[in-house]
């Protein structure tokens, strides 16, 4: 006779609340003035002015999706320039390699805008609700008129940063202050409204509610970051060899931890670090500040819990100094990361520089392939696009190469130059002639080289394309 099948397993854990305790310390300030500093950043930025001149947007930052450029004070970025963007995310990626590699999770603790809005919406719910006792006792009671008030107060404010966060974000998408007063008036475009739902709701939900969820379930890098990291990383740990075994300080025999829970009830993550490395862990120090408060408490030297790499406790354990701080960041995984990060910015830096205020493209017209004019002449076809990044309308001068076989006229022009405003892309159609007879014109595909000058000379750029003859 057969059993009946147990009952399968459920893989589904329901989230546990989690109260962080208030803490006092270093690394505690350090997160505030880096709340304090990226927040007033992300706050204030759309509402920097920049002169540029006439017919140019004065917001110091601005992602002009209209005319498709981006302005970053003094800097202008083209469609074509997207390279200056992608070298700007690659130094990103290899500049979070370089901070984990050498001190963890760094950026996860810090300066994550998951970890910054959480803290922000922790401090909210602490200064309406109370600390973490506190918190607790309003969760478990049931929905008599206090916890009703508290929490529609606590959400009205949850509410009201979402909103903002969400309108500064579109901010950086147009004019503030005008887009700021048709957001009020009811004028501004429905996109706007809508951007700003999402991202309210977003800002809402994960700062309110997920919070460590998103760490945890939705951000990959927790589980990306194990590749980045060796045994010379720097992290925090909990020097177990010292406070093992955990009791009171009256029993013979017991290490320096208590077991005072105090390193748990601080965890914006809720784990206990003293079961070692984990994954949730973000490395923000905040168990650091709480267990060195309680080692002053009770005389105990700090650093119970403290960063720490897997070759110092080696040598920990086995009585001797830790190594410097600089020989865990200065090795060759983090240097070559430097190295490569550093030349990527060098050469954005190049580029930036080198970047003439002239640009242009060429699209040949291959329907028809050629023209045969009346005199045996082959005619070519060719589309221009015309960028003049400069402040003012210039002349810009059309040319072949010198010495070349055929000859070019523009359409629509007297002449080979063309009046390009300022700031603007400026399309030129271009027809380009081989005499009868002629190589060019005979050849099946003849190589020739566009050349665009300003008026002087002083800025000039060139385009090579292809022209077709006849095929015999």
């Amino acid at each position: 006779m057969s059993l009946p099948d147990p009952e399968p397993t459920s893989l589904y854990a329901a989230r546990e609340p989690i109260f962080p305790r208030r803490v006092k310390g270093s690394f505690r300030t350090l997160k505030w003035w880096i709340m304090l500093v990226t927040l007033g950043i992300y706050y204030i930025t759309p509402w920097l002015r920049w002169d540029r001149g006439p017919n140019l947007p004065d917001q110091a930052v601005l992602i002009d999706m209209a005319n498709r450029r981006f302005f970053f004070f003094m800097i202008e970025i083209w469609p074509h320039e997207f390279y200056f963007v992608a070298g700007l995310l690659i130094m990103a990626g290899l500049g979070l390699f370089l901070f984990t590699s050498a001190v963890g999770r760094v950026w996860c603790g810090y300066a994550c805008p998951q970890t910054v809005w959480t803290d922000l919406f922790i401090l909210v719910e602490r200064w309406v609700e109370g600390d973490r006792n506190a918190r607790i006792r309003l969760h478990r009671q049931s929905w008599d008129a206090e916890k009703v008030l508290k929490r529609a107060v606590k959400w009205s404010l949850w509410f009201l940063i979402g909103l903002v966060t969400g309108g500064v974000w579109v901010f950086y998408f147009t004019d503030a202050p005008q887009l700021a007063v048709d957001l009020v008036t009811g004028n501004a475009h429905p996109i706007a409204y809508i951007t700003m739902l999402i991202l309210t709701l977003t800002t809402f939900t994960f700062g309110g509610f997920a919070r460590e969820q998103i760490c945890i379930y939705a951000c990959p890098w927790p589980r990306i970051q194990a590749a980045m990291m060796d045994e010379d990383t720097i992290t925090i740990a909990y020097r177990d060899w010292r406070g093992e075994p955990r009791g009171k300080q009256s029993v013979e025999g017991s290490g320096d931890c208590i077991d005072c829970m105090a390193c748990v009830n601080v965890c914006p993550m809720g784990i206990d670090i003293r079961n070692g490395q984990q994954m949730a862990c973000i490395t923000c120090g905040l168990c650091i500040d709480a267990c060195d408060d309680t080692m002053d408490k009770i005389g105990k030297p700090r650093g119970l819990i403290g960063y720490i790499a897997l070759t110092d406790e080696t040598r920990e354990r086995a009585g001797k100094l830790p190594k410097s701080v600089w020989s865990h960041v200065f090795r060759f995984r983090t240097m070559m990361y430097t190295v490569l990060w550093s030349a990527v910015g060098v050469g954005l830096i190049v580029a930036l520089f080198l970047r003439l205020p002239i640009n242009v493209s060429v699209t040949p017209v291959r329907n028809p392939l050629y023209v045969t004019l009346s005199d045996g002449t082959i005619r070519n076809i060719y589309d221009l696009r015309l960028r003049n990044m400069s402040g003012e309308d210039k002349w810009f001068f059309i040319t072949l190469t010198a010495g070349s076989p055929f000859s070019l006229t523009l359409e629509g022009e007297e002449g080979a130059k063309v009046m390009v405003p300022a700031n603007e892309t400026y399309q030129q159609r271009v027809y380009v002639e081989a005499p009868p007879g002629s190589d060019g014109a005979t050849e099946e595909h003849s190589e020739i080289r566009l050349w665009v000058a300003n008026e002087d000379g002083t800025e000039r750029v060139s385009y090579d394309t292809v022209f077709n003859g006849e095929d015999d």
